[in-house]
């Protein structure tokens, strides 16, 4: 009995996925449970799981993109499991027989395909030889189609720069769409280049992104923290913290701990535009970016209003590798409240990051660098780390921004009065 195995529904918003790789070959024998591809949605990859044992014949290529619902594959349930050696050698007719006869069929059909096409373009050349139907000129020669002009004036690309493969050297649309703009005079090195499909997660992404660039008031306030408490705190307990909880302690939990104490402070951060309104949320569902293999990724750390330093820090990790490994669910990365990304981790000084829509703020932090400041009057070296709060100007004021920045850079700067009422041995769980 064949079954059919129909592209599963990630999430109540998903209607359609892309095939990003078979796991398997077509005619393999699959265990039910194993992973047979990797799909991606808009919001993250997911494995598709076998859902029975038996021969599987594929029904999609890689890069198609699949309704929800769409049967991808088939598997042949009845079909018995391969053996030794002497059973392939012998072939039974219902799997091996029949696959390499299918294989040979398509093989002869595309042979007689190419003898056709071939037969067929040779035929013009008895009325004229290329020679002449290359020479033949007329007003068309190097004229674009409106649908081909179109195309050429939104890449830029002057008419007389591209070949036209038409009638009588006419241009068409296939041709501008495949011209390529001019990269000036050619150097004496290699000058290769390669294309490549972007994934549905990373149109996805960029999508979001040119929307919000285009349809919030977004502005960036920004502020330097002296990360000396917080460093003395971390090289005093992370090794005891590390033994007794499995996690280190590291930024994370103290940059997350902060923004949900500036949270409470100033709710509008917190809050989102619906339509006319604005929603505020009393609970603080902080979203975490993390660069994936498939490109950037947002889990969600739920609650976090409720989580201690070492319940911040495994969330963080547990989330982390769930993303890096491609094992995060869509349901893992839906909602947030208020976003933190963190480009020091790659080098990244300063920067305006850019909100995770439909939150109305993020907050980056950066790379830490000794710096000279000022301190008791007197010049000293102290480990700075810049920050910066991008928000949606159309429901946080200045005020708000500049001092949801101010209490973050506060508790960062004293973080045992303000984030560990002044007993860090409890706030450690130690």
């Amino acid at each position: 009995m064949a079954l059919e195995m129909k592209v599963p529904s990630p999430g109540e918003s998903i209607t359609e996925v892309e095939i990003a790789q078979w796991l398997v070959e077509d005619g393999d024998y699959v265990e039910k449970d194993q992973a047979i591809a990797e799909v991606d949605s808009d919001k993250a990859t997911l494995e598709l799981p076998a859902e029975a044992s038996g021969i599987i014949t594929l029904k999609a290529e890689e890069g198609d993109a699949v309704a929800v619902g769409e049967v991808v594959c088939l598997i042949d349930t009845d079909a018995p499991k391969p053996g030794g050696g002497d059973k392939k050698a012998s072939g039974d007719e219902g799997s091996g027989g029949d696959a390499e006869k299918e294989l040979a069929q398509k093989d002869a059909k595309k042979e007689d395909t190419n003898e056709k096409g071939d037969a067929k373009k040779e035929e013009p050349s008895k009325s004229s030889t290329p020679s002449q139907s290359q020479d033949k000129k007329s007003y068309a020669t190097g004229t674009p189609s409106p649908a081909a002009k179109k195309t050429l004036d939104e890449k830029g690309i002057d008419a007389k720069d591209v070949k036209g493969t038409g009638r009588d050297g006419r241009i068409t649309k296939d041709d501008a769409v495949n011209a390529k703009p001019s990269m000036g005079t050619p150097g004496t090195g290699s000058r290769g280049e390669s294309r490549s499909k972007m994934s549905m997660l990373r149109r996805k992404v960029a999508e979001r992104l040119v929307s919000v660039k285009n349809e919030t008031a977004m502005l960036t306030t920004f502020n330097e923290v002296d990360m000396s408490a917080i460093f003395e705190l971390r090289n005093k307990y992370k090794e005891d913290f590390k033994a007794k909880h499995g996690v280190g302690l590291g930024f994370m939990s103290f940059f997350t701990l902060a923004c949900v104490r500036a949270l409470e402070m100033y709710p509008a951060v917190n809050s989102m535009i619906d339509g006319k309104e604005m929603l505020t949320y009393d609970y603080k569902d902080i979203s975490i970016a993390v660069s994936g293999p498939k490109g950037l990724m947002v889990p969600v750390i739920r609650n976090a209003e409720n989580l201690s330093f070492r319940g911040v820090e495994s969330e963080v990790k547990r989330l982390a590798l769930r993303a890096r490994d491609g094992q995060i669910t869509v349901d893992e990365m839906t909602g947030g409240t208020f976003t933190i990304t963190n480009g020091g981790v790659f080098g990244s000084m300063l920067s305006t990051p850019i909100i995770n829509p439909p939150q109305s703020a993020i907050l980056g932090m950066h790379n830490i660098v000794e710096r000279p400041i000022v301190r008791d009057g007197g010049i000293a070296i102290a480990p700075i780390m810049y920050v910066a709060l991008s928000y949606d100007h159309r429901i946080i004021d200045g005020k708000e921004s500049v001092g949801f920045l101010v209490a973050v850079k506060e508790a960062l700067e004293n973080p045992e009065e303000l984030l560990m009422d002044n007993n860090v041995l409890k706030a450690l769980e130690m």
